[in-house]
């Protein structure tokens, strides 16, 4: 065993773990002093750009919702070796935000390059401070992830969402719009991930011992639970090298249906907030889905609230995550997908630390 690793026998599990004093640590970074520079970043912003690669563009995912329906603002996420391509004329209209881990992503510094020369306002979250993009944007936020190993994203990723949440409750703040109330309710969900993570270790690997000579998974989630179902699909690939893909569950019908049956099991995001009346009802349409799909005959793999008998009626198996406000759910719902990606992983002999072909960071196009 690895010096470091502390009993655990890989760093992906390790770093798993190390997500709620990650986020501890996030939240602890950014008081009111540190975010001026924000504040004054975000006067006049009406229309942002996030562009992202890899899990830092599904953390922008989330991100477009959030600052929609709390800010007001609008928002496209871009992948960033895309962005570079896009009209000039249409860009310039936009700040840009650029995510990435090292902050030396090589598209995504291209990409924040090219928002400067067009004299676009520029922030950038990464997890080093010393990076070539915190260096290089108007203003810079840093994760407080510390050292992540594996090449599989977990603590920077949510760390990534919290930071993202908190540019978005400084945005609804200086628009005079409610606020999420991250001050308190992070620390709540923070406590909760914390003594959740041992039972969802269990769950989750009895789950993937059930499902483990599956070959392709679909993963489906609405609203901000898309983009996790798109990490939680990336997850599963770069981990396992079992092929996933994650789409909208509203588009199923549209053309992926047809891959679904005994042979291809589903993920699918089925958390709800009931003090949200959207939530409840996405959540709604999740459940008919979700009966939908056992008439097809497909394994499903639930998402959803503690205690959702429905939804336990209706899966195969189920992995349960407490209460959380509709745009906060995505940093508990993501850790039972990582820990998925990882048993499958480990069940196949893989060394999921460094899989095949993948860099942590992607410094050259």
């Amino acid at each position: 065993m690895q010096e470091g690793l502390n009993g655990f026998p890989h760093w992906m599990l390790k770093e798993i773990f190390e997500q709620p004093d990650a986020l501890d640590r996030t939240l602890a970074a950014y008081g009111a002093s540190v975010l001026a520079p924000v504040q004054q970043w975000l006067e006049g912003v009406q229309e942002i750009v996030i562009a992202a690669s890899g899990s830092s563009r599904h953390a922008g995912l989330v991100a477009e919702l959030i600052l929609e329906d709390r800010a007001g603002i609008h928002v496209d996420v871009e992948y960033a070796s895309e962005y570079v391509y896009r009209s000039e004329a249409r860009l310039k209209q936009a700040a840009v935000i650029v995510v990435s881990q090292s902050g030396e992503t090589a598209d995504t510094l291209a990409a924040l390059r090219k928002a400067k020369e067009m004299g676009q306002k520029t922030l950038a979250i990464t997890n080093v401070a010393t990076s070539s993009m915190a260096r290089e944007a108007d203003v810079a936020l840093t994760t407080q992830a510390g050292v992540e190993k594996a090449i599989p994203a977990t603590k920077s990723f949510t760390t990534q969402l919290l930071l993202l949440a908190v540019l978005a409750e400084q945005a609804a703040a200086q628009r005079g719009l409610p606020a999420i109330g991250l001050e308190k309710v992070v620390p709540q969900i923070i406590t909760q991930m914390r003594a959740w993570l041992p039972r969802w270790q269990q769950v989750v690997a009895v789950a993937a011992g059930r499902l483990q000579a599956a070959e392709t998974f679909l993963f489906l989630g609405r609203g901000v639970h898309y983009a996790i179902a798109r990490e939680g699909a990336l997850k599963l690939k770069e981990s396992s090298y079992i092929h996933a893909e994650g789409y909208p569950s509203g588009e199923l019908k549209h053309g992926p249906n047809a891959l679904v049956g005994t042979k291809t099991p589903l993920v699918m995001l089925a958390t709800v907030d009931h003090n949200d009346a959207e939530s409840v009802l996405r959540y709604e349409k999740v459940m008919q889905l979700m009966q939908d799909m056992r008439a097809q005959g497909a394994p499903i793999l639930a998402i959803a609230n503690e205690g959702d008998v429905q939804a336990a009626a209706l899966a195969d198996a189920i992995v349960e995550v407490p209460a959380a406000p509709e745009h906060l759910l995505p940093i508990l719902e993501v850790v039972p997908l990582q820990l998925f990606a990882y048993f499958m992983a480990i069940g196949r002999g893989i060394d999921v630390d460094k899989p095949r072909n993948l860099v942590k960071s992607v410094v050259v196009e």
